[in-house]
């Protein structure tokens, strides 16, 4: 259902966007042609005044349609409704207050004690002084 109302949304779409175009401005723009053509000059213009706002309404109420159609997803009704659900309580014994792990508790974790240093061969030496090119 969704996706034909896609399909005509986007009909309509294009054909608002070429009759707007069609039309006279006042500097002619792409309503070329000064006499004779299928209809007269004022004829011509309020059929395509009409058309364009029949191809509008059709536009709102597509658009209304699809807006419809999204809200009646699956989804959430609200981001807030979300945020004032209580978070499951962590069980786990790490520090913390209320027993759930800080961000910083869990970084402490994941990171090799500092006692344990890194063998020497894989660890890169450290520059000592400013890393500039001998001048000659």
């Amino acid at each position: 259902m969704q996706t034909v109302i896609i399909v005509i949304h986007l009909m309509v779409v294009l054909a608002l966007v070429l009759v707007v175009l069609l039309q006279r401005s006042e500097g002619g723009a792409l309503g070329i042609g000064g006499g004779g053509g299928f209809m007269s000059s004022r004829g011509t213009a309020n059929m395509l005044t009409r058309a364009t706002a029949i191809l509008a309404a059709a536009f709102f109420v597509t658009s209304i349609i699809l807006t419809v159609l999204a809200r009646q997803g699956d989804r959430p009704a609200s981001i807030l409704d979300q945020l004032n659900t209580p978070a499951p309580a962590d069980t786990s014994s790490a520090p913390g207050e209320g027993g759930n792990p800080s961000l910083l508790d869990s970084l402490k974790e994941a990171s090799p004690p500092q006692g344990d240093a890194a063998p020497a061969e894989t660890a890169p030496a450290a520059p000592s002084g400013p890393q500039v090119p001998a001048s000659q």
